[in-house]
């Protein structure tokens, strides 16, 4: 008897995905290893600072999501199976997921997401899964983090120095890109598309800690540059999270 284990996920969904000609086989971060495949961090985050080499930053133009990404992506859903099904269907089209469960994610807006992103990858432990989404940046988080974050940032000096971010955790839904970016011919950039796509059932993802340290780098560099949006920095939309 065959010891081969039996894959439960929909043979259509595989042959779909398999069948793309036109998607590049290279991943989204090349000759480097996956952001979304990194170990996770110790409990203390590390000086920032101590000298090593930078890592090499993702290309920030649309990536594809492998067979690997799309299961831990349908992960988040009480019925991955449908989830599955409804990109075998339409693997162009994007879909409303949950929060809380696999993954939070916060929202930023699309340059100060950027400038996170080259802390992030240059001096820092690199990022979890990145989507663009019609002017702000999409950073899929640790569990926990959109209860988290808000909380560090009411006691960090420099958060009026950033603009407003959005914490989605327990409660809430976002939309996530199509599993591969459009074609040659179609409209460039897409509204909706991956920056840093889910290659490994299992990704890294940073937690509170590391998006906070990325954001309090970003604004002292950015403080003298112009005002900022005044206001609160930060909002969580999670049902467990301080308002």
């Amino acid at each position: 008897m065959s010891s081969r284990q039996h894959d439960p996920r929909p043979s259509h969904l595989s042959t779909a995905l398999s069948a793309l000609p036109s998607l590049p086989s290279a991943p989204s971060a090349p000759s480097a290893p996956s952001s979304c495949g990194r170990t996770a961090l110790p409990s203390r985050l590390p000086d920032p600072f101590s000298a090593r080499p930078p890592a090499p930053q993702p290309r920030q133009t649309a990536a594809f999501v492998t067979l690997a990404g799309a299961d831990w992506l349908a992960s988040a859903s009480r019925f991955p199976s449908s989830v599955h099904a409804l990109w075998a269907e339409s693997p162009g089209a994007p879909l409303v997921l949950p929060c809380g469960g696999a993954f939070d994610v916060v929202s930023v807006p699309a340059l100060f997401g950027r400038r996170m992103l080259d802390r992030l990858w240059a001096g820092g432990p690199g990022s979890g899964p990145v989507a663009a989404q019609r002017g702000r940046l999409l950073l899929f988080a640790a569990p926990g983090t959109a209860q988290r974050l808000p909380a560090l940032l009411t006691w960090e000096e420099w958060a009026r120095a950033m603009p407003p971010l959005l914490c989605h955790g327990t409660g809430d839904a976002v939309t996530v890109p199509p599993l591969w970016p459009a074609g040659e011919d179609d409209p460039t950039p897409p509204a909706n598309r991956w920056l840093v796509a889910p290659e490994v059932r299992h990704p890294w993802l940073p937690d509170a800690e590391v998006l906070l340290w990325a954001c309090v780098r970003v604004a002292r560099a950015t403080a003298g540059r112009g005002p900022t949006a005044p206001g609160a920095p930060v909002t969580s939309t999670s049902t467990l999270s301080p308002r």
